[in-house]
């Protein structure tokens, strides 16, 4: 048992999972598009940059929560700083070596995200902030970043981001990011007000944000539907969607009744895999 444990935490926390979800979410928008799955310079990027900026995150951001070192997550994490560091360097070099083999046109777009990626995890503001420690900003910029990077540079890669259907695409992914990052809004509750940030279920408390949850993720439903309509998404696929939709709602909606970190590291950035999963599987 304590040597599973110590596995689920390696994949966990060493950023490897979340990769693996922003992977997933690339690929899922590749196969829309192209009815295939094939490794390209740019998943490779996804991955890699992906793992760098969590890392970065956490190893910044661990400085800031001492108080709260105390706490599995932050215990584990502390534990194996150093480690988190080797991963980043090595994402950080197969991150740059990708990028030179990447279209022009995606390099250039890849400058704003990339710049605002950076300022969300390195505190080079002023008073050492980052853009994560502005009130509310945080979970805007996590649902734009990941849209972009996993639905409209991977359309670009196949020359089809000026069709209609991917930016509804990239619109439905950015409203399912924001619904799924307010469930750790609502865990780091105690966490930002420690370091005296906003969030909305600080604002609206955590009945509203649990309703603005079902919102979000009914214009998911609606959006699925659009696209269905327009010929993106099969039958199967628009089941599936809604399945897992439905599924990741009912999930999220008891963030404030669990403190395991698993839930949310495991399970809730777990519904971006068991979603591309789903409609990969059911597209074909």
């Amino acid at each position: 048992m304590q040597l599973l444990k110590k596995i689920i935490d390696l994949i966990l926390y060493s950023n490897l999972w979340i990769a693996l979800c922003a992977t997933a979410m690339a690929l899922q928008t590749q196969y829309l598009l192209v009815q295939q799955l094939r490794w390209t310079p740019l998943l490779s990027l996804i991955t890699a940059a992906t793992l760098f900026l969590y890392a970065i995150h956490r190893i910044v951001g661990i400085a800031k929560v001492k108080a709260f070192w105390d706490m599995e997550r932050y215990a584990v994490i502390a534990q194996f700083k150093t480690h988190i560091s080797i991963y980043a360097f090595i994402a950080a070099v197969i991150g740059a070596i990708s990028f030179f083999y990447l279209k022009t046109a995606i390099q250039i777009s890849l400058v704003v995200p990339g710049i605002i990626s950076l300022a969300y995890v390195l505190p080079f503001l002023k008073g050492k902030k980052r853009l994560r420690d502005f009130n509310d900003i945080k979970i805007f910029l996590i649902a734009i970043v990941w849209s972009w990077i996993t639905v409209i540079l991977v359309s670009m890669d196949y020359a089809a981001y000026d069709d209609q259907r991917i930016w509804i695409l990239a619109l439905e992914k950015a409203f399912f990011i924001f619904a799924i990052t307010l469930p750790f809004d609502i865990r780091d509750l105690q966490v930002d007000a420690h370091s005296q940030v906003k969030t909305i279920p600080a604002r609206l408390g955590i009945a509203k944000t649990n309703s603005l949850m079902l919102v979000l993720l009914t214009i998911v439903s609606l959006l699925v539907l659009l696209n269905y309509y327009l010929g993106l998404y099969s039958i199967g696929a628009t089941v599936a969607m809604q399945f897992s939709t439905l599924l990741t709602y009912l999930l999220c909606r008891k963030s404030d009744q669990i403190k395991n970190d698993y839930f949310f590291t495991g399970l809730v950035d777990g519904t971006m895999i068991l979603q591309s999963l789903l409609v990969i599987f059911f597209q074909g």
